[in-house]
């Protein structure tokens, strides 16, 4: 790419001097002096953020891969989500102490300064290994690459869904002849959907669950239901806000509403509305990471993408995605050796559906196996209908875009300021956001080369 690398420190400068070296410690960075494991010949050190339910399945598809490839020493290590994962991600790669294997959500490759935090992944490699573009969702694919390479290799969507319980539902009379919710197809239609429940509903329980004070969660129905009305974000050029705040107070005014309306309790914060779901309550709307909850849960129920209120189907949607953490002498067989476990990882997806997420490797979504998921099968139309933050520095899961907007979307769904006046300050915020500068390489969203 032609530009000069950042060491640590100008990194820690860049990333507003965060207390790296005191929360995470340089020395958990590793040094690659660790033995192989026995009768290995090479080894490829990979981390992650999987824990709970993921990080169960992460281990199980490692331990796959381990047997049938004994000539390769995985060394995987799980790390805090978030912030500090994508903080210590990026030291690392700056030092030159980073692992061969990485994973990352998709919304976020743009800001990590591709080709000088994160090396470009060989297309003829991955292909030799079982896994080329033809067999991923051309939009997925699309946003995986920058400036004409690929610099990731998704593994799934996750998605934001709308989950019911089956047994309120069949006596309020809104499932279909298959045991499915009836579908929705406008803003009156849910609300009537609403009304039916409630009164199918026992007490003490609130209709539906919406994290309705949780900055993410909100953030995220924003995105899907701002792109079912057709709204945008910038230009092409990235120079110019295009926001319609129009659409955007619609969206504001619907999401508020199901608390006017007494559908959603303002006293009821966090996760409750997973375990009021749980409990009785015949919505909420959560990510496809629940499935295993609820599965566990041993209750009768469904999963359908965020409901179609606004003409366009379109549900939140962000994707893990293997990357390769920058190395100054990145090759040989440590760096196959990495290409072969992602290629195997995205190829045997199978496992990974149990945790509720969709498969970014499309043969899997049409095996037999796969179809008799439940009730992963049943949302898996999202893969075609994402709703995705816009391809900036600043976007993606847990990113400045929704740190800055998150808290905004909040105030309107509770009713502490308008939803027109919300709308507006959005507007502003994504102004000042397009013309600020990624703290990784000093660049604005128009220099940042995010078209792929």
């Amino acid at each position: 790419m032609g530009r000069p690398g950042l060491d640590r420190r100008q990194l820690l400068a860049a990333l507003g001097g965060l207390t790296v070296a005191g929360s995470f410690g340089f020395a958990a960075l590793g040094t690659g002096a660790d033995a192989l494991a026995s009768g290995a010949d090479t080894r490829v050190r990979y981390w992650n953020l999987f824990s709970g339910g993921d990080g169960y399945n992460m281990i199980a598809m490692l331990d796959s891969f381990r047997k049938d490839n004994p000539g390769i020493d995985v060394k995987d290590s799980t790390l805090q989500w978030g912030s500090p994962f994508y903080t210590k991600l990026a030291m690392a790669a700056a030092g030159n102490r980073a692992p061969e294997l990485g994973v990352m959500h998709l919304g976020r490759v743009t800001g990590f300064s591709p080709g000088r935090l994160l090396d470009p992944w060989d297309v003829e490699l991955l292909a030799r290994y079982g896994v080329k573009e033809a067999d991923f969702n051309p939009e997925l694919w699309k946003r995986a690459v920058v400036d004409g390479r690929l610099y990731a290799l998704p593994l799934d969507i996750h998605v934001q869904l709308c989950f019911y319980r089956k047994d309120v539902l069949k006596k309020a009379r809104l499932l279909d002849a298959e045991g499915r919710m009836i579908p929705v197809t406008s803003t009156d239609e849910w609300f009537d959907v609403l009304k039916e429940a409630k009164k199918a509903t026992g007490k003490g329980l609130q209709t539906i669950g919406l994290w309705h004070n949780d900055q993410n969660f909100q953030w995220w129905f924003f995105v899907a239901f701002y792109t079912q009305l057709g709204g945008t974000w910038f230009d092409d050029s990235r120079t110019e806000v295009t926001f319609d705040t129009e659409k955007a107070t619609r969206v504001l005014e619907f999401l508020h509403r199901h608390i006017t309306d007494g559908y959603a309790d303002p006293n009821f914060g966090g996760g409750a509305g997973a375990e009021q779901f749980v409990n009785g309550a015949p919505f909420v709307w959560e990510g496809n990471w629940s499935v295993p909850v609820f599965d566990a849960a041993k209750i009768e129920y469904g999963a359908t993408p965020l409901p179609t209120v606004f003409g366009r189907p379109a549900t939140h949607a962000e994707s893990h995605a293997f990357v390769l953490p920058h190395q100054s002498g990145r090759g040989g067989a440590a760096n196959e050796g990495a290409h072969r476990l992602a290629a195997y990882i995205v190829r045997h997806a199978r496992q990974w559906a149990a945790g509720g997420h969709i498969p970014a490797y499309t043969p899997t979504l049409s095996t037999d196996a796969y179809r008799k998921m439940r009730p992963q099968s049943e949302y898996v139309s999202a893969m075609d209908h994402q709703a995705t933050e816009p391809k900036v520095w600043f976007a993606g899961s847990t990113g400045i875009l929704a740190q800055r907007i998150g808290p905004v979307v909040v105030s309107s769904t509770t009713g502490s300021a308008g939803p027109d006046a919300v709308a507006r300050r959005m507007k502003s915020e994504l102004g000042r956001l397009l013309a600020s500068k990624n703290p990784m390489d000093g660049r604005t969203a128009a220099q940042g080369g995010a078209v792929a």
